[in-house]
């Protein structure tokens, strides 16, 4: 029976535990370069223990942003800054991961802190792109996508390809593809969201055709000896969307298409959240079901806090690795304390420079 501090192996590359960072947007990056900010906000949680840390939402053009600060890979420049930081994640025994991602109709956003609504032209913002030029909300992120013609899904399917190839570059070990939170990919695959009448829309196997289409654009370049996973909404949590049944599916398609690892979050393709479960481990149940009835290594993510809940859910397979967001930023050395309520402080030891005080 494995446990949370038991090592994992993903093709060629092995965690020192099961714990990982999720990513997580940070909105601090000037045309996309990762700066200081980055290297002290990843290379703190790999010195504090995780055995896999995955860098934010990186834009793989810059219309696929979310806000005019969001990281980016769409440009040579941005591969040496990147290097730094990944080599120093080694250095501390970490896994560096990357989630490539593209904004769809979200993008064009102010940052979280500055009211998290979309942009004017004369405020910074710009034109946005979709499978249907249908606005998020008419609220808050109210600009209407213009529809993606088929030179649209090329280019942007040729763009996740040469992120791809920079993220070798930079010294990524872990692939992620952002295919969720209604970004680009999920609002190709919800039927609340595309509305097309061509071979990008209507049924099932039509709305994930971009999804693997640009798996596969990605899969050409990236090695097969790496791991290549994707982050799913597993359900829209509305009536008529997206269900667990359709990401059970749509992850064995993935599968075939050589994605080792389905990230399973869900929802956020709607304005409307009520039928949400929000609670601690409200996610688990969808991990639990695709790593079985697919057959597909899962993470797990939503609301994981605490060691015991951590090791339960690696103990009863219900995902293969978990993954910390909120809990991690309030606590960089989560993994350590973990290590000592869990009874496993020889399998997780702080660094020397930290060790020789304590």
């Amino acid at each position: 029976m494995p446990h949370l501090f038991d090592s994992y192996q993903l093709k060629s590359v092995t965690l020192r535990n099961r714990i990982g960072i999720s990513p997580m947007c940070q909105y601090s990056s000037d045309d996309g370069m990762a700066n200081d900010f980055h290297l002290v906000h990843l290379g703190s949680r790999a010195i504090g223990g995780a055995g896999l840390i995955i860098a934010e939402a990186t834009a793989v053009e810059p219309r696929g942003r979310i806000t005019p600060k969001d990281a980016g890979i769409w440009s040579d420049k941005h591969i040496e800054p990147l290097q730094r930081i990944n080599k120093f994640i080694k250095e501390h025994g970490a896994v560096p991961g990357i989630q490539l991602a593209h904004a769809g109709r979200k993008a064009s956003a102010a940052r979280p802190w500055e009211g998290d609504n979309s942009l004017k032209d004369s405020e910074g913002g710009w034109e946005t792109i979709a499978p249907s030029a249908i606005a998020f909300d008419n609220q808050k992120l109210w600009r209407v996508p213009n529809e993606m013609t088929h030179q649209d899904i090329q280019q942007i399917q040729d763009n996740f390809r040469s992120a791809t190839v920079r993220s070798l570059e930079a010294g990524y070990e872990w692939l992620e593809l952002h295919f969720a939170h209604g970004y680009l990919a999920h609002s190709f695959y919800s039927p609340l969201s595309n509305k097309r009448t061509d071979e990008y829309g209507g049924s099932f196997e039509n709305r994930i055709r971009f999804l693997l289409e640009t798996t596969r654009a990605v899969r050409e370049v990236w090695p097969d000896r790496l791991p290549l996973t994707a982050r799913l909404s597993c359900s829209d949590w509305v009536e008529g969307g997206w269900t667990i049944d359709d990401s059970v599916e749509l992850s064995k398609k993935l599968k075939a298409e050589g994605v080792d690892l389905i990230d399973c979050s869900s929802a956020f393709n709607t304005p409307d959240n009520k039928n949400i479960p929000f609670g601690s481990g409200w996610q688990i149940p969808f991990s639990e079901k695709i790593r079985h009835d697919a057959n597909i290594a899962t993470a797990a993510v939503g609301l994981i806090t605490n060691a015991m809940q951590a090791d339960e859910i690696i103990r009863n397979n219900r995902a293969d690795i978990v993954l910390l967001a909120r809990e991690a930023l309030r606590d960089p050395y989560w993994t350590y304390r973990a290590a000592q309520e869990l009874h496993q402080k020889n399998i997780a030891t702080l660094p020397i420079q930290y060790a020789s005080w304590l």
